[in-house]
């Protein structure tokens, strides 16, 4: 690290060589809680150095007084706070002499922590720039090329499940649904974790990719630009769109049986209330036919039902935004390192590069 990034107390580091330092070492993310919850580096810890309501008081009087009183008011705020956040530091470092620490911009706080934590015997790292310089790290790094190979289908194809057949047989894949905590679909949220907002999926996603070989294609589930409340990032949507994709067909019996069993052992109530909130896409009919057969114990019947409606869907999106590419695998009859051998020998395809 060169001098110029280097001060007396603690150094500096940019994105790129600070995730680079923060596979060894803690990182402690100084940010308010609300902050953080909004989004944060995967894998840090959260340490305060204000709560949400004394960075709120402590901007309104920036905004009324000026940075002099600003900065008054944070020292009195942090002063009392500092020996607990000495403990905190060292508890959350695992007796670690290297810790990582940023704020928004990289500015006051984090340095200010910087220097506490050197006098207290650690050796900080502070991101120059602060977690808003990791997101634009982030962004532009979501918006290179990479090859993706897409594994498409109807709903209850499994292609989830097809994806980790393909990590198993030692392909790369990102499990979008799986970051997004949602299995898509009106039901996709149904057992679910709460989801992460959007700037949390994107900094997920960035760290999956980052961690993966460029020279190498990744696989990943065909998906719309939402997954549940989650946006997909729009250039990784424009990329996945316009990589070649295998549809894995699986016949309507089967995909049923799929979805019972991903679905079937789940409250009937929520599933019934999934049904309701698509009424309208549904249509009355259906909607109620799909509801009584829920009630009376059809749940196969009911997922018929849904699964048609979903079919129409998948196949309005695909005709209004056709693919170049995308030979067809009928996966019924195959074992799973049969779909996995298969999958992989139609990538390799001329056609399919």
């Amino acid at each position: 690290m060169s001098s110029s990034n280097s001060h007396s107390f603690y150094k500096l580091a940019d994105p790129a060589e600070f995730l680079s330092l923060a596979e060894s070492a803690v990182l402690f993310d100084v940010r308010s809680p609300s902050e953080f919850a909004q989004g944060h580096i995967p894998g840090a810890l959260n340490l305060p150095l204000f709560s949400d309501a004394e960075r709120a008081e402590v901007g309104t009087i920036y905004k009324n007084s000026g940075k002099e009183s600003a900065v008054l008011r944070g020292l009195k705020i942090a002063g009392s706070k500092m020996s607990d956040l000495v403990i905190q530091a060292r508890q959350g470092s695992l007796g670690q002499g290297e810790v990582l620490v940023h704020c928004w911009r990289g500015g006051m706080r984090s340095r200010s922590m910087g220097w506490l934590l050197s006098t207290a015997g650690l050796s900080p790292t502070v991101l120059e720039g602060g977690y808003k310089s990791y997101r634009t790290h982030v962004h532009e790094s979501l918006e290179s090329p990479c090859r993706l190979n897409v594994v498409s289908g109807l709903t209850g194809a499994g292609k989830t499940r097809i994806l980790a057949v393909l990590a198993k047989a030692g392909e790369q894949v990102v499990d979008l649904e799986g970051l997004a905590n949602h299995r898509g679909s009106a039901f996709g949220g149904i057992g679910q974790r709460a989801q992460p907002t959007t700037e949390q999926f994107e900094n997920y996603l960035f760290g999956q990719m980052q961690n993966l070989n460029p020279d190498q294609p990744v696989w990943v589930e065909d998906e719309g630009n939402r997954i549940g409340t989650v946006v997909v990032p729009p250039s990784f949507y424009h990329l996945m769109r316009h990589s070649p994709a295998i549809f894995m067909d699986s016949s309507p019996v089967q995909r049923v049986k799929n979805l019972i069993e991903d679905y079937g052992d789940l409250p009937l109530t929520e599933l019934a209330d999934s049904i309701s909130n698509i009424r309208k896409r549904l249509g009355p009919q259906n909607a109620d036919e799909a509801l009584a057969s829920l009630a009376g114990g059809e749940v196969a019947r009911a997922i018929e039902i849904v699964l048609a409606y979903y079919d129409k869907t998948y196949m309005k999106a695909a005709n209004a935004m056709p693919r170049k590419i995308m030979p067809t695998l009928a996966i019924d009859e195959l074992t799973d390192p049969e779909i996995a051998t298969s999958a992989i020998e139609l990538s390799k395809a001329a056609t399919f590069v």
